[in-house]
């Protein structure tokens, strides 16, 4: 199960080069249900991804660059790429009244900065363990606007835009 909220942000960190950075091309084989084909470095996904917004199911197997390869010429639309930079949240917040558990996951934000045609739009994506973690998380001040639940702002979406 995938749950995480996804946002703009005001602006780019001034520490952006200083976390760690993942390369990543991603293509759609279909768009309903989700079937995506990922390069994230040097290892290689294809990925099944349910029907939703905040939470779907979503299953990651593992494929080799020759299938990759193979696949992504079946791909339909756009081909994405971007770089993920990941942030720990070492203190999150929440909405008053959520008491987070006592063995607390360590959250990330995974900042995407989009290559062109995309560019410049810059998502920040945060996974949590349950639905009502992620409804009670107070975003960073550098976060603007949720898009959760905003189509437009999901990669599948992007994929079939022109």
């Amino acid at each position: 199960m995938e749950i995480e909220r996804k946002f703009t942000i005001i602006g780019l960190p001034d520490d952006l080069e200083q976390h760690t950075c993942l390369i990543i091309e991603q293509a759609y084989l279909n768009t309903d249900p989700v079937l995506r084909i990922r390069r994230q470095n040097d290892d290689y996904y294809l990925t099944y991804k349910g029907k939703g917004l905040l939470a779907r199911e979503e299953y990651n197997l593992p494929l080799n660059k020759e299938a990759y390869e193979h696949l992504r010429t079946k791909a339909d639309g756009n081909i994405i790429s971007k770089k993920r930079y990941l942030f720990p949240i070492s203190s999150p917040r929440f909405r008053d009244g959520y008491l987070p558990p006592k063995e607390m996951p360590e959250l990330t934000i995974e900042l995407d900065v989009f290559e062109p045609p995309f560019a410049p739009l810059v998502i920040a994506e945060v996974e949590f363990p349950d639905e009502e973690m992620a409804n009670a998380f107070l975003p960073p001040d550098w976060f603007l606007k949720d898009v959760t639940y905003d189509k437009r702002y999901h990669n599948s979406f992007l994929s079939r835009s022109s």
